[in-house]
């Protein structure tokens, strides 16, 4: 007989551990409307305006963005350049949990160097726009926006929704697909499985979470029990798939319109959770290249750049998906509201990481992008 509680059990005693509130699958935001309430209007300026306007401040960027590896915004980098060529444009790549805590640092010791910053710590931007430290903005296209992914006063907004879950390689898995998490813990799978450390990224934390909730943690205890690889960066169960070293990656991004073609697929199985979320991005007050900043967001939302995310999914609700795609606020288990919540409650998401640190072992591994001390981009 396992010595882990049962699912009721987990359920019973979450407010003890932060589990109930925070990991409970949302209300769908589907219903909300679109608004561009507060903040002043939208930017009405096109962007070869904007562009203009922003060589005429000196044409430099700096944006920090969160990801996995040095190399990961490189399309977008290229896409920018390409656009606005004579931008000097500087992105650099870092965990979010890395970049928001420099940019504190930066504020404390008045030497910041970001102009924009987009990250997957979403409590930081409530934080700074409390402290006044977010510019109020509205780029054209704001109020086609889904509410879920702005600020109504303009001070950030998303531009691309993510989504976790688990994904497979068609050629290891061959007819035995796993089609819910439940199917990851089947003794078959023993040594099959990469995944990214939960108590290591927040995203893949949440992910985990819900499972614990939905499953028990006697689907935790399995799951240790497969001995799967763990490894820093959301990036790598996909690349481990990807490269033929692992039937069954957890903790990724990916999408569900790939091509048939593709080395993996992404599963988001109905009545299963997984979770999604907006990177939000938003201007610095003190930003020293204001109307470049601005000329990014704009570029960011336009619906050309919405049309070309890399999963198909938009934070527009006036660009629709390819098919099988419906938006993302469309899908009740994808948890779009409560991830939020779960960032906001500091010491729920400490008792979590410590949780699985327990199932899991410590996270191991130098940082996927480098360390980049305090003042990359300078």
């Amino acid at each position: 007989m396992s010595s882990f509680p049962s699912r009721r059990h987990v359920l019973a005693t979450g407010a003890a551990l932060g589990l109930g509130a925070l990991g409970a699958t949302a209300t769908p935001a589907s219903a909300a409307p679109t608004t561009s309430r507060g903040g002043g209007p939208e930017e009405t300026r096109t962007l070869d305006e904007l562009y203009r306007a922003a060589l005429g401040e000196g044409g430099k960027l700096v944006i920090y963005a969160g990801g996995d590896t040095p190399t990961q915004q490189d399309a977008t980098r290229a896409a920018f350049t390409n656009r606005f060529p004579d931008i000097d444009l500087t992105l650099i790549v870092d965990y979010s949990k890395y970049h928001d805590v420099r940019v504190d640092n930066q504020f404390a010791t008045g030497t910041l160097i970001p102009d924009v910053v987009q990250l997957q710590t979403l409590q930081d931007f409530t934080r700074w726009n409390e402290e006044g430290r977010l510019l109020r903005y509205k780029p054209a296209g704001f109020s086609k926006v889904h509410d879920a992914f702005k600020d109504p006063q303009g001070a950030w907004v998303a531009i691309a929704a993510i989504a976790f879950s688990f994904m497979y390689g068609p050629a290891a898995v061959g007819s035995d697909v796993p089609r819910t998490p439940l199917d990851l813990v089947d003794p078959k799978w023993k040594g099959r499985i990469a995944s990214s450390y939960p108590h290591d990224d927040d995203a893949v934390l949440y992910l985990y979470s819900l499972y614990a909730q939905r499953y028990g943690w006697e689907w935790v205890a399995k799951l240790a029990a497969q001995d799967p690889r763990f490894a820093r960066g959301s990036n790598s169960p996909g690349a481990a798939v990807t490269a033929g070293e692992k039937a069954i990656g957890i903790g990724g991004s990916g999408s569900l319109a790939a091509p048939a073609s593709s080395p993996t697929r992404f599963v988001v199985p109905d009545g299963h959770p997984f979770m999604s979320w907006g990177q939000r991005a938003a201007i610095l007050k003190q930003a020293g290249n204001r109307t470049a900043a601005k000329l990014y967001l704009n570029w960011q939302l336009s619906t050309g750049q919405q049309q070309a995310s890399f999963n198909g999914w938009t934070v527009r609700t006036d660009v629709t998906p390819p098919a099988p795609l419906k938006q993302i606020w469309e899908y009740p288990n994808g948890n779009l509201d409560g991830f939020p919540r779960f960032m906001a409650d500091r010491a729920a998401v400490e008792r979590w990481k410590q949780t699985f640190a327990l199932y899991f072992g410590e996270v191991k591994g130098d940082p996927t992008p480098g360390w980049l001390g305090l003042h990359p981009g300078a």
